[in-house]
C-alpha cells in the first residue's frame, strides 16, 4: 500500500499541507498543487513537488493528469473558507469552492481515481438540531456551506453514475501551525494570535457568546491522509474535529494565557452568523479509532510558539468585494 500517487489540493495552504506530509509518510508519491493565494510554497513540505495553478480553470486541471498524473487518490482541500465573507463575494465563493471542485471531480471519473477525499465543513448544517449530526439534514445558510453540500451531493453523483469511490470529512474550526494569520476574515485563532502579537486588543463580534468547538490540525490531518486506507470510509461522511466547545470570549483568555499576557478584548456588531455550532464525533471515532485530541490550551500554547517565530503579519484586505449592502463595518 505504500506506492500509491496522489494528489493534494491546496497543498501550500494550512490542513492541506499537513495532510501532504501525512501522505508522505505513509509512503505515498505525492504531488501538490495551490494557486498561492492564501497560502506559501514554503508551507510544502520538502520534497514534494508543488504545482501552481487555478482549479477553476478545467484545462489546468487536466493538465494535472496529463503531466503529473495518473493518481490513485485525490484529496481537494483548496478552498476560500470565509464563511462570513461569503454572502459578499457570491461569484468568486462557487467560482473557487465549487467549480473548482467539479472540475477535478470530472477528472477524477475520466482518470479512474480509486478515492477522492474531499474537505466539506459543518456549515453546511446551517442552524440544525445540535449535537449536529451526519443524519442531520444539511440546511447550509450561506454560500460557502451551499457550495460544500454541493460538492458533496455532486460527488454522491458521480459515485452513483460512474462509481467514483469517495470519502468525505465535515471538519470544523481548526487551529494550529501553518494557520495563515494575515487573513482577517476567518480563523478566529489566528486573527486573535495576529492581534495579540501587535499588541492589540481581540476583536470579537457581537457579545462573544457563540459556541464552537476548536480542533488542533493534528486530530484531522492523519485521518484525511489515512482514510482511502480504509474501506470502511468509502462513500461515507464523517464529522471531524473536538467534542469540547467554548465560547469565542473564553478563547480569547486562553489564547491570551498562551503568550502569557492579559486579555483585552473588543466587541465589534454582530454578524450574521449561527450562534452554536458543534458536532457529534460517533462514527468518525468507531471508523478510524482516533488518539486522545490535543487538549486546547495545549494546541494553543503549541501555535502560539510558532506564532512568535513567524512574527506579526498585516492583515489582508479582500479587494473584490462584490455586494457592499450589510458588510461589516470592521472589513470595509
Amino acid at each position: 500500500m505504500g506506492n500509491e500517487r496522489v494528489l493534494v489540493t491546496g497543498a501550500a495552504g494550512f490542513i492541506g499541507s499537513h495532510v501532504a506530509g501525512h501522505c508522505r509518510t505513509l509512503g505515498m508519491e505525492v504531488v501538490a498543487v495551490d494557486n498561492l493565494s492564501g497560502g506559501v510554497g514554503a508551507n510544502v513540505p520538502a520534497g514534494i513537488p508543488l504545482v501552481v495553478g487555478d482549479l477553476s480553470d478545467a484545462g489546468f486541471v487536466r493538465g494535472l493528469w496529463d503531466v503529473h498524473g495518473p493518481f490513485d487518490h485525490v484529496y481537494h482541500l483548496a478552498a476560500y473558507a470565509a464563511e462570513g465573507l461569503s454572502h459578499f463575494v457570491r461569484r468568486f465563493n462557487y467560482q473557487t469552492n465549487l467549480i473548482a471542485s467539479v472540475n477535478l471531480i470530472n477528472a477524477s471519473v475520466t482518470g479512474r481515481v480509486r478515492r477522492f477525499v474531499f474537505a466539506s465543513s459543518i456549515a453546511v448544517y446551517g442552524a440544525g438540531q445540535l449535537p449536529l449530526r451526519e443524519d442531520t439534514v444539511p440546511h447550509p445558510e450561506d454560500p460557502y456551506g451551499i457550495s460544500k453540500y454541493a460538492v458533496e451531493l455532486d460527488l454522491q453523483a458521480a459515485a452513483a453514475m460512474f462509481g467514483l469511490p469517495y470519502t468525505v470529512f465535515r471538519p470544523h474550526n481548526v487551529y494550529g501551525e501553518r494557520q495563515n494569520i494575515a487573513d482577517r476574515y476567518r480563523n478566529v485563532v489566528g486573527i486573535f494570535m495576529n492581534q495579540v502579537l501587535q499588541g492589540k486588543p481581540m476583536s470579537v463580534f457581537g457579545d462573544g457568546l457563540q459556541t464552537r468547538a476548536f480542533t488542533h490540525v493534528d486530530d484531522v490531518a492523519p485521518y484525511i491522509a489515512i482514510a482511502p486506507r480504509l474501506p470502511g470510509a468509502e462513500g461515507r461522511v464523517f464529522n471531524i474535529g473536538s467534542d469540547r466547545s467554548c465560547t469565542v470570549v473564553d478563547l480569547a483568555r486562553k489564547v491570551a494565557a498562551a503568550f502569557g499576557v492579559e486579555p483585552e478584548v473588543v466587541h465589534l456588531e454582530a454578524r450574521n452568523e449561527v450562534v452554536h455550532a458543534f458536532s457529534d464525533h460517533a462514527l468518525f471515532h468507531e471508523a478510524f479509532q482516533p488518539r486522545p485530541e490535543v487538549p486546547l490550551e495545549a494546541g494553543l500554547v503549541r501555535m502560539a510558539d510558532w506564532v512568535r517565530s513567524q512574527g506579526p503579519a498585516t492583515p489582508t484586505v479582500f479587494r473584490d468585494i462584490e455586494i457592499l449592502e450589510k458588510l461589516p463595518a470592521s472589513w470595509r
